[in-house]
């Protein structure tokens, strides 16, 4: 076992350890003291493992109704090893039990939460399972003392800490279903300090590790932010207020109608940010307006940014193929941004993700519809974006699809994971490079 791990490549470790924390989730949800009433099949336990692993958020089941509290803390542990990586969980042990890492484990870390040197992984990760633990305890604080009024102490500082860990992994599973099965937090529309501290649990989760260091070490002076920073930093806020003024825009006269209009502000910005890709909704999806459909997935298939919780194509493939796009316009000899020009690389890996993430799309998509009956195209396409991008947000098709589209989707929701191009990797990757160099020839682009 060990010669054949020296072997795999580092990518196929990380996706190796993703399936193999999924398989061990799937045995326990299936055991009877996991379930209140008859435990799930293989089909159904198997989703919600990759569901909670791919921090998704998508479910057959109420998560309240359908798992006792040891099949919630069993969902729970593998969001928090699928938000942070399971490398970030190992290293943890190590540092309690004063272990060494070694170089092999560092290339796992770095591959693991996608940062982009070697050098200062360890302390990186030191940081990020620190800032973890400030963060998630502060929003358990917060969250806790607006749910004890509603559950009572026990329950409520549970329900604090179980939704503090969902929101900064940007899972999207959640215990409301106690009020109403599969309601999520519409009950708490009009509690703007929980619309508050989920957004913000969830954008400090998604904008990513390697920005969390940036900021600590240059705080305020933005300029001296490396250029990965700037981008995901710029990207995040102009999205989060696009789409806060979209959908309120959009659903001022549907969904918001009768709230005053703090809450419809708190509403639209929670609405904003929750399709980045955390998988929580405050306002009835079905009945959003076809605009502020057409807006969440645009933002759920964006998502979050790299080495972070979240998935989606991310904040900064976004931005290099628009960089890319309006230096090709210009006519500029290379694509720069910020004092800088953008690597080679860089832009061929951002068109190959975007490539391969339509691609699972369209046909996570015509799965959909080959094997579920008459379900609206809306909504196939809102089910296999929030898939492929680990979001969890859906229409309510989910608990209706076919066994087959259910396995699509647990396809969808493990790529998006892993990542789009990395999933390829792991069946044509190549150990050495190609030996001969073949002749270039032109085509006609556009």
């Amino acid at each position: 076992m060990k010669q054949a791990s020296k072997k795999m490549s580092y990518t196929q470790l990380v996706a190796l350890g993703f399936f193999l924390i999924i398989a061990v989730g799937t045995l326990l949800l299936m055991l009877p003291i996991a379930s209140n009433g008859t435990p799930p099949g293989f089909t159904d336990a198997f989703f919600t493992a990759t569901s909670a692993t791919c921090v998704t958020g998508l479910v057959v089941y109420d998560t309240f109704t359908q798992w006792t509290v040891f099949g919630q803390i069993v969902i729970l542990t593998m969001i928090h090893i699928g938000g942070l990586g399971f490398m970030t969980i190992m290293s943890l042990f190590s540092f309690l039990f004063g272990k060494r890492i070694g170089l092999r484990s560092r290339e796992l870390l770095k591959e693991s939460v996608n940062t982009l040197q070697l050098g200062g992984i360890v302390k990186l990760i030191k940081k990020v399972l620190i800032g973890t633990v400030i963060v998630e305890g502060a929003g358990a604080v917060i969250l806790s003392w607006r749910f004890i009024p509603v559950f009572g102490w026990g329950r409520g500082i549970y329900y604090g800490v179980f939704h503090s860990v969902s929101a900064f992994c940007n899972a999207g599973f959640d215990l409301i279903g106690v009020l109403e099965p599969y309601s999520s937090f519409a009950y708490f529309y009009d509690d703007s300090i929980i619309m508050f501290t989920l957004s913000a649990l969830i954008l400090i989760g998604g904008i990513g590790f390697f920005i969390w260091d940036d900021v600590t070490k240059n705080i305020w002076h933005f300029g001296r932010y490396k250029l990965h920073s700037k981008i995901a930093i710029i990207v995040t806020a102009g999205l989060t207020l696009f789409g806060t003024l979209a959908i309120y825009l959009f659903e001022r006269e549907n969904t918001l109608a009768g709230m005053n209009a703090w809450d419809k502000f708190a509403v639209s910005l929670f609405s904003s940010v929750t399709p980045r890709t955390a998988g929580f909704n405050v306002l009835d999806t079905a009945a959003l307006s076809d605009g502020s459909k057409f807006i969440t997935m645009l933002l759920m298939a964006i998502g979050g940014s790299p080495g972070s919780t979240a998935g989606g194509i991310k904040t900064t493939t976004i931005a290099a193929l628009f960089i890319t796009a309006w230096s090709s316009v210009r006519h500029t000899r290379s694509d720069n941004v910020y004092g800088r020009r953008l690597d080679e690389s860089a832009i061929k890996r951002a068109a190959a993700v975007m490539s391969l993430y339509l691609v699972l799309v369209i046909v996570g998509a015509v799965t959909l519809c080959a094997t579920s009956g008459e379900l609206a195209l809306t909504d196939v396409m809102f089910e296999t974006i929030s898939a492929a991008s680990t979001v969890g947000i859906s229409t309510g098709i989910t608990r209706a699809l076919t066994p087959v589209a259910r396995w699509a989707i647990i396809l969808l929701m493990y790529c998006g994971r892993v990542g789009s191009v990395s999933f390829l990797t792991l069946f044509t990757e190549k150990k050495s490079p190609a030996p001969v160099v073949l002749p270039k020839e032109e085509i006609s682009i556009g």
